[in-house]
């Protein structure tokens, strides 16, 4: 990409603030994925769930993300980042707030459903906003950072479940599950005013509107020569959803999706279900194995750190063909060893969860670098639904 105002910029106020007003997405979906493993065994109890229902409510949400992202990823590059912003999280916050009324499993399923959605629509929204205004010696590593969000989420989550059931709240799921109702509606309230992307605004031959989006943000109006500058990267185009599928970029939609999928599909089969499997490994059952479970989503989140470095310093392939390494080893040793002796175990849960944690952080990386700003959004949200593909079916 070449230079412009945007690229040349230092790292700033408005960055940092963007940066966490996008994590928030992020978060909220660690949060909400992970929050009905905390809830689902009083959910179960109370509603009658059978085994069959149970993996429904476990795999409800990530069908709802695979929806949101492929359909609002394109809604996203025709109508505009800054609009789709906040839209999303009010249905995310509906719908959390909602499931204080669940009182038959198809309920829990279907506000299960919507909360995805809302969540699969921003992770393009949030993305492609943040990476069309940092600058480009920060691009890399600060989206890497954004995915280092959802751990904190999820271990958010096995937190407020942890002091709820230890107050003696074993039978207040639906406040568990509303509980992302919180932090949804803080988020949704501080993004109001946010301002649209200029790269965005220049695509749809909008270059007054971009020199004040400039001005909100950075506090200066561009010149004439920085506008033009940043307007010959982003020529006026409209966006096609089918330009993912077609030509140059269908390797890279193959590739983005491909590797997302192989990352998420055991991992949401573990983090869904986290208390569960854990206590079948022989972990103390009850609250403490929620406090083991906000352990490994912390270990998790520790992986992340060394890897958002490492991506500038080493390169992206190398840290995605050694993260895929620590992850399959873990896992083998899980799935043929279940009797194995509890430390050994503890030991793979750490192996995997770094790994793990380091890999995903290329999750947006790749897909805001190897597509253009006319679909940026509709590649993040097909790569996204396309992991989610197998995110779902694994969970269920």
């Amino acid at each position: 990409m070449s230079s412009s105002i945007i690229d040349d910029q230092p790292y700033g106020r408005f960055h940092r603030k963007l940066f966490f007003l996008s994590a928030g997405g992020p978060f909220l979906d660690g949060y909400i994925l992970s929050v009905i493993g905390v809830a689902i065994t009083g959910a179960t109890r109370e509603l009658g769930l059978t085994s069959f229902a149970e993996g429904l409510v476990g795999a409800a949400a990530l069908v709802g993300v695979l929806v949101g992202g492929f359909v609002f990823g394109w809604v996203t590059d025709r109508v505009g980042r800054q609009v789709m912003y906040t839209i999303d999280l009010i249905a995310l916050v509906a719908a959390s707030a909602l499931s204080l009324f669940v009182t038959e499993a198809w309920q829990l399923v279907l506000l299960r459903f919507v909360a995805g959605v809302a969540v699969g629509a921003d992770y393009p929204i949030a993305t492609s906003l943040l990476a069309e205004w940092l600058p480009a010696h920060r691009r890399g590593r600060t989206m890497g950072a954004l995915v280092a969000a959802w751990f904190v989420g999820a271990s958010a989550s096995y937190a407020v479940g942890y002091l709820v059931a230890a107050a003696g709240g074993a039978d207040l799921w639906r406040w568990i599950l509303a509980s992302a109702a919180i932090p949804g509606l803080i988020i949704l309230l501080a993004r109001i005013g946010t301002p649209e992307s200029p790269r965005w605004l220049l695509r749809h031959d909008r270059p007054q509107d971009a020199a004040e989006a400039i001005r909100t943000a950075l506090g200066r109006y561009p010149t004439e020569q920085e506008l033009a500058r940043l307007a010959e990267t982003e020529p006026a185009k409209s966006s096609r959803l089918s330009d993912v599928f077609t030509g140059g970029y269908l390797r890279r939609t193959l590739f983005v999706g491909g590797f997302w999928l192989c990352q998420v599909a055991p991992a949401f089969a573990i983090w869904t279900f986290y208390p569960m499997i854990l206590g079948a490994y022989g972990f103390e059952a009850g609250d403490t194995v929620l406090l083991w479970s906000m352990v490994v989503s912390l270990v998790t989140l520790a992986g992340c750190v060394p890897c958002i470095r490492w991506v500038e310093t080493y390169g992206r392939r190398p840290v995605i063909i050694w993260t895929f390494v620590g992850v399959t080893v873990s896992m083998a040793a899980l799935g043929s060893f279940p009797g194995m002796a509890a430390a050994l175990a503890i030991l793979m849960f750490v192996v995997n969860a770094l790994a793990q944690g380091g890999g995903n952080i290329l999750q947006w990386i790749y897909p805001t670098e190897l597509f253009p700003t006319d679909i940026r959004a509709s590649a993040v949200g097909v790569a996204s639904a396309i992991s989610r593909i197998g995110a779902a079916a694994g969970t269920y």
